[in-house]
């Protein structure tokens, strides 16, 4: 059983140098080379210039390197999909429906035959929610590269007109049915950005929803906020510690054959067992 955390996602510029030197050092669970939006048009060379240099270099062989290219509609697109399928995962911006997912994939594998990289989509457009269950069941194609579902809340803020509040209750449904489309087909989940970096009580609140509301890791635009990420969205000693002894009992060999047991003084089914060893194997991997 494998399981890799991906409690930080930090967002690098592709067209910060320094920023990206930076990050090899960072205990960001995963680095994430922007060649959109944090690029502006005159630097989208450099961008993936800097992006195939950070690859080529393996500094990042520690961390889950991933790059996100420009709309599969733009002009860039091409171009950074070159790049993009030797790192780890593919991010693509501005999915809209089961259409999209299969364009993306299709690019990949005129560029590659191997599982890598994997593809990461955004749900940032109104049409995506409207679309997720289908979006994600992509994933359950043969040789499907899908693995993972990124919500972009500040473009999906935009598009939609809400008001952004620190509840973000006009996001829970949107949130709701993301993480529903994740697990129906085994994908992760990450959580948007925050936007307050002189915030760092209104961070860890989302931070905490977050986690609640069961995404696996969050988004990141400043490296100050990686800490609080990691603990929040890490296991607990607290966690740890009960995870071991609901494994250890259901490895008694009085409890071998059985599908209830009590632990701690509570009933404890094989599905709590399969949640304790996906703690115990993330702890392990942290």
């Amino acid at each position: 059983m494998t399981f890799r955390p991906r409690r930080s996602v930090l967002y690098v510029p592709g067209n910060n140098t320094r920023a990206i030197e930076k990050a090899v050092s960072l205990p960001a669970d995963v680095v994430l080379i922007d060649l959109e939006d944090a690029v502006p048009p005159q630097d989208k060379v450099i961008a993936r210039r800097n992006a195939a240099s950070a690859i080529r270099s393996e500094a990042f062989q520690d961390k889950e390197l991933v790059i996100r290219i420009n709309g599969l509609d733009t002009e860039e697109a091409a171009e950074d999909l070159v790049i993009a399928c030797d790192a780890d995962a593919v991010l693509v911006p501005k999915i809209n429906g089961p259409d999209d997912i299969r364009r993306a994939e299709a690019g990949i594998n005129q560029l590659s035959s191997g599982d890598r990289p994997a593809l990461w989509a955004m749900v940032e457009t109104p049409k995506a929610v409207l679309n997720l269950a289908a979006i994600a069941a992509e994933a359950a194609e043969p040789g499907a590269r899908l693995a993972c579902l990124v919500l972009g809340t500040n473009d999906l803020a935009k598009d939609t007109r809400i008001q952004m509040t620190a509840s973000r209750l006009a996001l829970l449904p949107w949130i709701s049915q993301t993480i529903l489309s994740a697990r129906a087909y085994d994908l992760v989940a990450l959580d948007g950005v925050f936007n307050g970096l002189k915030d760092p009580d209104g961070f860890a609140a989302e931070c905490r929803q977050g986690r609640g509301l069961g995404f696996d890791g969050k988004t990141l635009i400043h490296p100050g906020q990686i800490a609080v990420a990691n603990q929040v969205f890490g296991p607990s000693e607290q966690e740890i510690a009960e995870a071991r002894r609901i494994v250890e009992a259901f490895e008694q060999p009085e409890n071998a054959d059985k599908g209830v047991i009590v632990v701690g003084g509570k009933m404890v089914e094989r599905l709590h067992l399969a949640m304790a060893q996906r703690v115990l194997a993330i702890a392990e991997r942290i």
